[in-house]
């Protein structure tokens, strides 16, 4: 028995020990400390009788605290991160079970007096403060809430950003209007008149939209009011079967706040409600309890289904069977906010959570659609299902050619240049080289799509214009260049685009120059905030995987990089628990990274099973 066949062999047996029982994977959607600190406050805020979620929630904390007295976001990160210290500072006041003469404060507090403090950190931090009484709101900010009445063709309108941030700026709008704060009864020195830096200081594109939108509240005593109605609407439209909002935790947190602002008792059903599809996302992670943003059950199981069929395991097999029944089940039949600039789609695509059900991806719906089309020939219903989804996908290009996350042409530019932090990442549904290459790679090996179609001509021209200067691509949702030029090499040659076309050789060269010693790739999640490529002290298995698969899909498997690469991946003893746990997806850079238990699955799966389907075999003395 070969070597990656071995190891295929243990990697089925782990999923099917794995697998629940309804056919889904459930594996931690690990985040950032910010779902945590909120769901400490909120506990606070409703008073709340959950003693163990409390100690669980801090005791996590405390363990994440560095020597140095700071919190951070990736191992690697410099120093610390000055707002996840502060959130975390703040929430262990809000708990009650820390003061500012405990030691573990005092270091915090040096940590932030030599970082700006307060001021210096993400304006979301800033809202959360102020909403628990410890920051001052901009007395200068009124949003005119005739905003919210604006059609959804109207240029500035909410339909041309993202959707997430429309469903987080609607409560946070509404807060600040209000100037809503909730005083706990704890200790706030630290807090006492620290005020201001809420806004960045930029001119030029960013006034011309607020000017706009001030030109609306021509009204104020009418429009005003029924722009709060409009607001209120928003979120109340967009809640889950399961109470959260848009099925994020981070957007539930301010929608209880801004609710809360609006006059709703905390006694609420809605709120109640909110509460407990919040507490259903608790899962235990080796660093302790803590809150997912938006569980992964769907992204999990359409790629583990996918991978493990990579592998060679049978659609008949019932660890695939009742995951690509659980992906049925799975499918949307409601429209939601992406029938707005695409109302020509019909329903038919995936969502990321198990709690999601009317705010499908792309990339889910391309994973879904990956792992259900072998199971087209059992026909009915998973042909249907895959049509469905197949032509839900195609309907929802950019009309430059890329694709973006959630919806369609939702990136209107002005609102990139809006004066708050991480606008041109967080309030555009722009194009990525991530999204579009994965696209493309479904479409040309899953749906029999090549270059001569006319939708697959616009995305490669996409890519082609959207290529760095040294080869790579920038991946949106992963960390970072070798997550974007891996999905852009396997996706352009997937359509048909030769790899000996000058693009696909430079970005190849580009990651045989960029691997470790080792054999591994490695890169650090300041790639994202730097915007420049930045390796990591060492390799990681779902980075390398993803080398290793771009390599493998250029046609360079025998070349020594590609089989350096496999061996890496192959021998777990290359890659210790430090290398498995680094976050290497992406939610907002420089304030949101996600550790990813599957993807040490997944991608070396995918990986090691193409290269194997070379016929290579792994020389000793490579």
């Amino acid at each position: 028995m070969d070597v990656i066949h071995k190891y295929i062999l243990a990697k089925k047996a782990e999923l099917e020990r794995l697998q629940d029982e309804d056919g889904k994977w459930t594996f931690p959607f690990q985040g950032p400390i910010l779902t945590d600190c909120f769901m400490i406050a909120i506990i606070r805020t409703l008073g709340l009788n959950e003693p163990d979620l409390m100690a669980g929630l801090v005791n996590k904390l405390l363990r994440s605290q560095q020597d140095n007295g700071s919190w951070k976001l990736y191992p690697d990160e410099l120093d610390g991160n000055v707002s996840a210290t502060v959130l975390a500072y703040a929430s262990l006041l809000i708990s009650g079970e820390f003061n500012s003469d405990d030691e573990e404060m005092k270091r915090a507090e040096h940590f932030m007096d030599r970082h700006g403090g307060p001021k210096k950190a993400h304006f979301m931090i800033k809202l959360f403060l102020a909403m628990n009484g410890m920051y001052s709101y901009p007395s200068y900010f009124n949003f005119p809430t005739a905003y919210f009445l604006l059609p959804s063709y109207f240029p500035f309108s909410m339909y041309h950003c993202s959707n997430y941030a429309r469903v987080h700026l609607t409560p946070m709008i509404l807060c600040m209007n209000k100037r809503f704060s909730i005083h706990h009864n704890v200790e706030q020195h630290y807090f006492e008149d620290k005020k201001g830096g809420w806004f960045r200081e930029e001119r030029g594109l960013a006034d011309t939209l607020v000017q706009s939108i001030k030109s609306l509240h021509l009204n104020p005593l009418y429009y005003r009011k029924i722009g709060y109605q409009a607001a209120e609407k928003l979120m109340i439209d967009r809640i889950e079967e399961n109470g959260t909002l848009y099925s994020y935790a981070s957007s539930t947190f301010y929608m209880i706040y801004g609710l809360m602002a609006m006059g709703y008792p905390k006694d609420s059903p809605i709120l109640q409600r909110a509460v407990e599809g919040l507490k259903s996302y608790a899962i235990q992670t080796a660093e302790g309890l803590h809150i997912q943003n938006s569980p992964s059950e769907v992204w999990d199981t359409a790629l583990l289904s996918y991978s493990l069929q990579t592998a060679g395991v049978d659609i008949s097999h019932p660890m695939v069977k009742k995951a690509n029944e659980y992906l049925l089940r799975k499918q949307h039949i409601k429209r939601g906010d992406w029938s707005i600039h695409a109302p020509s789609a019909s329903p038919g695509g995936w969502g990321f959570s198990d709690s999601n059900h009317f705010n499908p991806d792309n990339d889910d719906t391309s994973a879904a659609l990956r792992a259900l089309t072998k199971s087209q020939e059992l026909g009915h219903p998973f042909r249907q299902s895959w049509s469905r989804g197949t032509a839900y996908l195609k309907k929802l290009q950019n009309k430059d050619g890329g694709y973006g996350a959630f919806e369609k042409d939702a990136y209107d530019p002005l609102f990139a240049h809006l004066p708050i932090e991480n606008a041109a990442d967080a309030l555009i549904d722009d194009s990525t080289a991530d999204l579009t290459g994965r696209v493309l790679e479904f479409l040309g090996n899953y749906a029999g799509m090549i270059y001569n179609d006319e939708m697959v001509k616009k995305a490669v021209k996409w890519l082609f214009l959207h290529q760095e200067r040294n080869g790579s691509w920038y991946g949106k949702w992963g960390v970072c260049y070798i997550y974007g030029t891996w999905a852009a090499v396997t996706g352009l040659c997937a359509v048909g685009i030769s790899s000996k076309h000058p693009a696909v050789q430079k970005a190849l060269d580009w990651l045989e120059s960029i691997q470790q010693k080792d054999g591994g790739f490695g890169e650090s999640c300041q790639s994202c905030e730097k915007k420049k490529y930045i390796p990591l002290a060492y390799s990681t298995p779902s980075q390398t995987a993803w080398a290793l698969d771009a390599l493998v899909a250029g046609g360079r498997k025998k070349r020594d990089a590609a089989m350096k690469a496999a061996r890496f991946l192959l021998d777990e003893k290359n890659y210790d628990e430090e290398a498995s746990r680094y976050p290497t997806g992406v939610g907002l850079p420089g304030g949101f990274y996600i550790l990813y238990e599957s993807y040490n699955y997944i991608f070396p799966l995918i990986a090691l099973s193409r290269f194997k389907g070379q016929g290579l075999e792994i020389p000793k003395d490579v």
